[in-house]
Formats: structure tokens, C-alpha cells, sequence
């Protein structure tokens, strides 16, 4: 299970640094739109790429997820109802796994994505299993959006020529986006000077430390592992 991903991966790492330079920090995202513009032949690439992904989340999802062992392990393991997962205020596949249809980009659209045709996965199974069936559908959601985004990109600049220093006015901002693990907050204060004044990130992966508590209790030792790894928790993401 781990050199699948890991050579899949690979394809999208490639097109990542055909396009920053970078096969993990890109720099991409800039005030004022992005770096620089894609090169020459990278839709064709990009398209292929995501062609071939969705064949390989097919084999993914015969292979690993309908695999009876992995059915025994995750399937009623890690229970976290829909009404615990309201009340811990966790988000993204795990709150999405626990019944309830909630995504940034369809409640709060920002950029392209009230232009853009994609469904939210949502389970109502509330286990291990669900959280991990749920990322699988959402990558199938990710090759549609970026098929989509390709198809319908316009031409011209892509970015604004801001030149000097970027000052905010005097106040406080607030913001959030919906990353790959949930909502992704920013909160940003300024006085009017250089650098912010405060600003604070919130990640998913620190919403969703709150559940874990909830989804090991009562469990036996050798169930903890799926349980913990469903909520797709990453300690350095969660450190901020």
C-alpha cells in the first residue's frame, strides 16, 4: 500500500516542478496571483496525469479499500458520530465521514470553485473506513476540478504588478480555505505598519487532534493504529 502512492505520486511531482521549479516547496502562490505562467505542452501533461490517476483510484479502491482484511480492521473501529463530530468542531474528511455535508468551497466559494461542477463525499458511517473511503472520493473530485479548471483557464496575466512594499490598512481580517485535510483559518491583524501586527493559522490537523480521545475509546490495542491514521493527522501541519 505504501509504494503504490509513492510511485503515483511521483507523476504529480513531476508536472509540481514543471511548473515552480520545486518538487515540494513551490512558492508558487504570491500576492497578487501566481509566479509565473504554465509552461508550453503542460495541459497535455497535466491531463494525462489525471487520466491515469483515476484508473489507479479504481484499482486502489478494488485492491486496498474493498479488501477484507482491511474491511475487518477499519469497518466499526473509530466510531465518531455525527453529533461529536458537530460539537469537537472537526473538519474536512473527518467531519465529512461522520455524516455531514460541509466544504468551504461549496458553503463559502471562493477563487473558481462556484464555477466549477464537483460532488462532496459524505459518509454516514462514522468509522475508520468511512474517513479513509472518503479521501479516496475526493481524490476523484480533485482529477474532475483540475480537468475542469484546465479546460476553462483564460488567457492574459497571472499576476498584478504590485510594486513597493504591501502594506494592509489598520484592522483585522479573517479567512479560511478548504486544504486537503479540511479548513485551513487565518486570522491577521495589522497596525498599518510593514508586518502584521498578529497573525494566527489554524490547520486542520490541529482541529482535528481534539478527536482522537473520542474515536480510540474502549478500543483494543491493535485497533488504535487504524483508528489514529484515519484522521489523517500530521504533527508538523498541526505544530503553528
Amino acid at each position: 500500500m505504501f509504494m503504490w502512492p509513492m510511485g503515483d505520486r511521483e507523476h504529480f511531482i513531476d508536472l509540481a516542478q514543471m511548473i515552480s521549479g520545486q518538487r515540494v516547496g513551490f512558492a508558487f502562490l504570491i500576492p497578487g496571483g501566481v509566479r509565473n505562467d504554465i509552461p508550453e505542452g503542460m495541459m497535455t501533461r497535466v491531463n494525462d496525469a489525471c487520466n491515469y490517476f483515476e484508473k489507479r483510484l479504481t484499482e486502489y479502491e478494488r485492491i486496498f479499500m474493498n479488501n477484507p482484511i482491511f474491511e475487518k480492521r477499519a469497518k466499526g473501529i473509530g466510531k465518531l458520530s455525527k453529533e461529536d463530530a458537530i460539537k469537537l468542531g472537526v473538519v474536512g474528511p473527518t467531519l465529512r465521514a461522520s455524516g455531514v455535508k460541509a466544504d468551504i468551497r461549496k458553503d463559502e466559494p471562493y477563487a473558481v470553485y462556484d464555477k466549477l461542477d464537483f460532488d462532496i463525499p459524505v459518509s454516514k458511517d462514522c468509522d475508520s473506513w468511512a474517513r479513509a473511503w472518503v479521501h479516496i472520493e475526493e481524490m476523484r473530485q480533485s482529477m474532475s476540478i483540475i480537468k475542469q479548471a484546465l479546460k476553462d483557464m483564460p488567457s492574459g496575466p497571472v499576476k498584478l504588478n504590485l510594486r513597493g512594499q504591501i502594506r494592509a490598512p489598520p484592522g483585522e481580517a479573517f479567512s479560511r480555505a478548504e486544504a486537503s485535510r479540511g479548513a485551513v483559518s487565518f486570522y491577521l491583524v495589522s497596525n498599518g505598519g510593514m508586518n502584521p501586527y498578529r497573525i494566527r493559522l489554524i490547520t486542520p490537523s490541529f482541529r482535528n487532534l481534539i478527536a482522537i480521545p473520542h474515536i480510540l475509546k474502549g478500543l483494543l490495542l491493535a485497533d488504535i493504529p487504524p483508528a489514529f491514521w484515519s484522521l489523517d493527522y500530521w504533527p508538523v501541519e498541526a505544530d503553528r
